[in-house]
């Protein structure tokens, strides 16, 4: 055991750190400035991990944490830091990263901005249905006769087989909690089996919410058995208890992995689908769709990277990566022409129909591998881009999607990044032919260490002996 033990810093994915003659320690759910007695239980050659036995000192920064299962569940890790801290602390998460791994020349980091919403603000959520719930190390140590009940709600962090019972989750807005807990109660009212993910059984398996800005609800169940006349039962009960559900939707999962993209999604009662806003616009979100799951700060952050691309009557957009089209259709009425790609057809389809659910006629959207779609006679014949919008997954941009990046020669190129470490990589790639002009760091997940940046480049003007 470390006693005496000063954690000093948050390092990469927010983890709390301190140093015991010169070793890196990581102890969880503490903050910069904590003094703690630690109980070791991982070593290696550069750190250690530990949790905390005793708190020596607490730090004057932490705050008391709002949710009941802070500390269990693995969510929301940042509870115990006023949210001023965790907005100063994400800024210097980027410019460390942008930095130390970038190693370019950089402009000042805006201070990151704040989510008008730090509770009730995530627009999906998905629930696991679990025949036995988690007990916690302290109902463990109580020693008391405790019954194994069923559970609704999150995996242990690490453990695919072991769920958290949730009561009142703090991320996303009613009906969300009571949704839940209603198909809880009434399944076991009814004598339903939950899942047991190691014997795969179990008639419930997973319940998904989505919550629109339009004040639309979507409730997707999942089941781990075909049985028509008892799935109708459980969802008929929902669409009475909740006339507010809009789309309410089921999928039959039997196999082994929880994953449902490769299912069918039947919809029981309502829509398939529900509709979310901005700016006047409307957005088509089915069951698969994705859709930042900040709506509010989302609105934020396309207009951080709108501004950013600076777009005129005359300019050619590409949207790279664009999902269901949301910045490209966010975007389209400020410039000429639209091109956008993705991987995933789904994704393309819905870009479309969004499209056209806008009357935006300047769009165009192609599906497929970004290293096989884009290249130099993909640009010849869509037209060379004035404009690029990046906003890559969170391993980045491969490097031959960089390079014909730097032949079509945009002038401008807005780089929107969930994980700022590979775009500083990025960056440094582009460093040759583009400098950084802003930068705007995010906050789309309070109480939590992720953060979206987005970056300004403008293409470095040349001499006439370049290239000479």
């Amino acid at each position: 055991m470390l006693e005496g033990l000063e954690i000093t810093t948050l390092a990469a994915e927010g983890k709390a750190m301190g140093r015991w003659n010169e070793q890196v320690v990581f102890v969880p759910m503490t903050v910069p400035g904590d003094v703690v007695d630690v109980q070791i239980r991982c070593k290696r050659r550069r750190f250690m991990e530990g949790y905390v036995v005793r708190y020596v000192r607490r730090s004057p920064l932490r705050t008391e944490p709002f949710c009941a299962h802070f500390g269990v569940c693995g969510g929301c890790k940042w509870q115990n830091l006023p949210y001023e801290e965790q907005l100063r602390l994400k800024t210097d998460q980027v410019r460390d990263q942008l930095t130390r791994i970038g190693r370019i020349e950089l402009p000042e980091i805006r201070p990151c901005l704040a989510s008008e919403q730090t509770r009730y603000y995530r627009n999906k959520l998905e629930f696991t249905f679990a025949d036995r719930r988690w007990l916690t190390f302290e109902e463990v140590a109580s020693g008391a006769d405790l019954e194994a009940s069923p559970a609704a709600g999150f995996h242990i962090p690490g453990m695919f087989d072991k769920v958290l019972d949730i009561e009142t989750c703090h991320l996303q807005p009613e009906p969300s909690n009571t949704i839940r807990l209603e198909t809880k109660r009434y399944c076991l009212e009814r004598g339903y089996t939950f899942h047991n993910a190691r014997e795969h059984t179990g008639f419930l398996r997973n319940l998904v919410v989505r919550t629109a800005s339009t004040g639309e609800v979507m409730v997707i169940v999942v089941f781990g058995e075909e049985r028509p006349q008892a799935i109708a039962d459980v969802l008929d009960h929902l669409a009475e208890r909740f006339p507010e559900i809009t789309s309410l939707c089921y999928v039959v999962n039997t196999k082994w992995n929880d994953s449902t993209s490769d299912l069918e999604v039947r919809c029981h009662r309502g829509r398939d689908h529900i509709f979310e806003e901005m700016e006047g616009l409307r957005f088509k979100v089915g069951p698969k769709s994705f859709y930042q799951t900040n709506s509010r700060q989302a609105y934020e952050l396309y207009k951080v990277a709108r501004d950013f691309a600076g777009l005129k009557p005359e300019d050619t957009l590409y949207d790279l990566y664009t999902g269901t089209g949301t910045i490209a259709n966010f975007c389209a009425r400020r410039c000429r022409r639209v091109v956008g790609i993705e991987y995933v057809a789904e994704a393309i389809e819905d870009a479309r129909v969004n499209a056209a659910l806008n009357g935006l006629e300047n769009t165009r959207f192609y599906a497929g591998d970004m290293k096989a779609v884009l290249d130099d006679a993909f640009v010849a014949a869509n037209g060379r881009p004035d404009v690029i919008i990046l906003d890559p997954p969170r391993a980045g941009v491969d490097e031959p999607v960089l390079e014909v990046i730097r032949r079509a020669a945009p002038e401008r190129i807005v780089y929107v990044s969930c994980n700022p470490a590979t775009q500083a990589r990025d960056l440094a790639l582009l460093d040759a032919d583009y400098r950084v002009e802003a930068v705007q760091p995010v906050d789309m997940f309070p109480h939590t260490h992720h953060v979206e940046n987005v970056v300004k480049l403008v293409r470095r003007e040349r001499s006439p002996l370049d290239g000479q």
